[in-house]
């Protein structure tokens, strides 16, 4: 329900844990809290804004601690999710959108006082600027396919593979096929959904032989920040970390370390069908 003391024209996106009902559309632009680096992350969306075809919000301007930014237009996915969330389309254009957006930041240079959030950056440091939370909420869509990346608070330099791991993370979903996150979308063969993200972003060998070992690093990044959050108090993270979360989050991890010579010998098998 709108708020009574909201203008006609204001209304709250949902989507986000961390900003939870403090994003708000006032027409065609967006009001939420303003990042600690914001600085650093303005000039990033500008940079792609200005030199490539990948679409991203652009910064308006700051009125005391908000960022007011460019709405963009188009669906995004909540939950529940709806069937086209989990459809092999939705999985192809968001690795190949993640792909663009990767390209549209080699060579940048950030400003010298640049500043990340550590909270899911590459501990290994690389040459792309990572998104590091494409979160089926965080991708518009129009017409069926991804056309959009939005919320960019995480992002932080690192490798491709890195984001690929998180990212897969959401959209395959890489987890145990009889978790509520794969039930839900009628996920069955999750390691065959990788593989198809991976085929579609267009990773090389090389990176394809470790990320088995990265995806579970990227598990475990995102295990400890929800502890981190819970433990600090955070309304929306204490609701999502109780013992039947806890106990999913560690089936997960156990199913990917079960699973990860047969994840690495699919993304590498040369005679697959990938249909």
């Amino acid at each position: 329900m709108r708020d009574p003391a909201m203008s006609q024209d204001t209304e709250p996106l949902g989507g986000g844990a961390v900003n939870d009902g403090r994003v708000l559309r006032e027409g065609q632009t967006v009001r939420r809290p303003l990042p600690a680096n914001a600085p650093t992350l303005h000039a990033l969306l500008r940079f792609v804004r200005s030199r490539s075809d990948v679409e991203v919000p652009g910064p308006l301007r700051v009125e005391d601690r908000t960022e007011i930014l460019t709405y963009v237009a188009g669906e995004v996915g909540l939950s529940p999710y709806a069937p086209w969330v989990g459809t092999r389309n939705s999985l192809v254009t968001v690795a190949t959108l993640l792909r663009r957006f990767h390209d549209a930041t080699v060579g940048w240079q950030p400003p010298s006082d640049a500043a990340w959030s550590t909270a899911f950056a590459d501990p290994a440091g690389g040459s792309v600027i990572c998104h590091n939370d494409v979160c089926i909420e965080n991708v518009v869509f129009r017409d069926g396919s991804a056309a959009a990346l939005i919320d960019f608070d995480f992002a932080a330099p690192g490798r491709r593979v890195w984001d690929v791991a998180m990212t897969a993370r959401y959209w395959v979903p890489m987890t145990h096929p009889t978790l509520p996150a794969a039930v839900e979308r009628g996920v069955e063969d999750p390691v065959g959904r990788l593989r198809t993200f991976v085929d579609a972003y267009g990773l090389r060998d090389g990176d394809r032989r470790i990320l088995a070992g990265v995806l579970l690093e990227a598990e475990e990044a995102s295990r400890r920040f929800v502890a981190e959050q819970a433990a600090s108090g955070s309304p929306a993270f204490v609701a999502m970390w109780d013992v039947p979360a806890r106990a999913r989050f560690d089936r997960k991890l156990a199913w990917l370390r079960e699973n990860s010579g047969a994840i690495t010998r699919r993304l590498l098998d040369t005679e697959a069908d990938h249909s």
